[in-house]
């Protein structure tokens, strides 16, 4: 478990300060906060030194000489809100959103290691993680067992050394999510091992069982399941109660199901709120215009939740069950000084929020950024190869339809498409998938995605390979070679002129840019993508599922087209003459 020590001196400094022979550095006064054990609002002054409170209750330091003193009457205050699911890399990087959440009140996120696990090797992304946990802000991870699709060389990266290098890391306090579960179910001895290693170091396996009937759950339970966040309907919760699991309730992007999930749950009375959780699942930025838990704790308000049982699933809850308390979800002697100052109760949008003992947020008003970190060991994306009309033949008889945003299936091709456009009177387009180092192609058809979209290119998707998407080759190639040029990043294309682009300037899947910046390009994206047909609602998340083999029913991926079910491609890649 993670468990930051405080050093002797500072301990003996803490104290001194508690025995009157020396002043804290911050003093709250008239604060009325919430206890989270007796569930009540108490009244009382909190202590702080440095990153640490001393003290709550009812006393008054001895010495306040050199202290700041803050009135916090007529506030309210609870513990940082903690994310414990987050994928920081949808656009956005773990800094940047971080940065964005804070001023919102989530201060602690549990996040996906995966990009930085198949991007780099453990000791460079451990310099990153390294980086991240100087900030006053909170970052654990998780250690994931598999890859969300087919790789060609998953078993050179997925190694005992590998992912037990994780396992051995503090701020790692999650295996998984299990989104290769039936490889378990079906006989994965490694993957089973990895599990009892995170078990034996007091970590949590999280699931992604989406769907998944009674029996399933209750293999992944005897197997070593400790939460899933998959719950699309009250049944679904209720199976997952009924069997031990940690339930985090889902509101975001492709699966907004918090709402009605929480209003069932009121409505059928059940006692249940200790044991619930919640999250965005690594939303796309424009999502989170209106906040990050903080929007999750104003749709619990909204169903009907007591406040108090809204604010303990957005911290106590999550610092429980990940052995934290010691440290997070608690307003009490010995926790971070992290806090976050509401107008009222059932306002979850702090007005002034306190991470780690520094100010970020002060009356409303932004008064820190969180530092830059150094990305320089992801590099932008150079492309050492050209794109020629012939790498964008399609013969195939078989092509992928969007069922919705993520789903997609086999479909028979009959439009002609050997003169390299498409007519906008159908939703086919061509699609292909490029290795990132130029060495493999694969040329199909998608049906679905829009109708009007000419040139369209991403070096955003789940391995960091190239997508492209489009009724036209030569807009296509002028959506490549415009993205190559910007060293990464999305660009739509119509009669070679850019319509709208994104730059991803770290290694070609992540924005540099403020979350702010980031918003507003991702909602001209949409906006263009929706006048010229793509009429799903998140285009962010197509991109990143075309290759997620752990979602039916046919992916796009670099062993060809597969067949989900089957666990085969039934279309191989192609190799380039590069």
């Amino acid at each position: 478990m993670a468990n930051p020590v405080w050093k002797i001196g500072e301990i003996r400094d803490q104290l001194n300060m508690i025995d009157g022979k020396k002043s804290p550095d911050r003093v709250i006064l008239n604060a009325t906060y919430l206890h989270g054990i007796y569930k009540t609002w108490t009244q009382g002054n909190i202590w702080i030194s440095g990153d640490r409170i001393l003290y709550v209750g009812k006393e008054l330091p001895k010495k306040m000489d050199g202290a700041e003193v803050i009135d916090a009457s007529g506030q309210y205050i609870v513990p940082g809100y903690i994310e414990p699911h987050v994928h920081p890399f949808q656009l956005y990087n773990p800094q940047t959103f971080a940065d964005y959440a804070a001023q919102h009140g989530t201060t602690t996120f549990l996040s996906d290691n995966l990009v930085l696990f198949l991007m780099l090797e453990n000791e460079k992304a451990f310099s990153i993680l390294d980086q991240l946990r100087e900030l006053p802000f909170s970052f654990y991870w998780w250690a994931r067992f598999d890859s969300q699709t087919e790789l060609e060389n998953e078993l050179e990266l997925f190694t005992n050394k590998s992912v037990g290098e994780w396992m051995e890391r503090q701020d790692v306090l999650v295996g998984g999510e299990l989104t290769g579960w039936p490889r378990l179910i079906n006989g994965d001895d490694m993957m089973l091992y990895w599990m009892q290693m995170a078990k034996m170091s007091g970590k949590k396996i999280e699931g992604h069982f989406p769907g998944a009937s009674e029996r399933t759950l209750v293999r992944m339970k005897l197997l070593g399941a400790d939460g899933d966040h998959e719950s699309m309907t009250i049944e679904e919760v209720e199976r997952r109660l009924q069997h031990g699991y940690a339930v985090t309730l889902r509101h975001s992007s492709i699966r907004p199901d918090l709402p009605d999930l929480l209003r069932d749950i009121v409505d059928k009375k059940w006692n249940v709120f200790d044991h619930l959780m919640m999250t965005t699942d690594g939303s796309t930025p424009s999502f989170h215009r209106d906040g990050v838990v903080d929007k999750c704790i104003q749709v619990a308000l909204d169903a009907g939740v007591n406040p108090i049982d809204a604010y303990q699933m957005a911290s106590y809850n999550v610092a429980k069950y990940y052995n934290l308390t010691h440290l997070h979800g608690l307003v009490a002697t010995g926790r971070y000084a992290t806090l976050n100052f509401l107008s009222s109760e059932d306002n979850p949008v702090p007005v002034s929020v306190m991470s780690k003992g520094v100010w970020l947020k002060r009356d409303g008003k932004k008064v820190m950024s969180l530092p830059e970190i150094d990305w320089s060991h992801l590099k932008p994306l150079e492309l050492s190869y050209d794109l020629l009309e012939e790498d964008l033949q399609f013969s195939l008889p078989f092509g992928i339809e969007m069922v919705n945003d993520v789903i997609t299936k086999p479909y028979s091709i009959s439009v002609d498409s050997t003169d390299g456009e498409l007519s906008t009177s159908h939703d086919e387009s061509f699609l292909v998938l490029i290795d990132r180092q130029g060495k493999w192609r694969v040329n199909t058809l998608i049906k679905g995605f829009a109708t009007s979209v000419k040139g369209f290119a991403s070096s955003y998707s789940n391995t960091g390979d190239i997508i492209l998407i489009g009724k036209s080759v030569k807009d296509m190639l002028f959506a490549f070679n415009e993205m190559k040029r910007m060293q990464g990043g999305i660009v739509l294309a119509e009669d070679q002129k850019v319509i709208v682009s994104i730059p991803l300037s770290i290694a070609g899947s992540l924005s540099s840019e403020p979350m702010e910046t980031l918003i507003e390009q991702e909602l001209k994206l949409k906006e263009q993508l929706a006048e010229r047909g793509y009429r799903h609602g998140d285009a962010i998340y197509t991109l990143l599922f075309l290759q997620s083999t752990h979602l039916p029913y046919v992916r796009i991926t670099q062993k060809g087209i597969y067949d989900v079910m089957k666990k085969t491609p039934f279309f191989p890649a192609f190799m380039r003459s590069r």
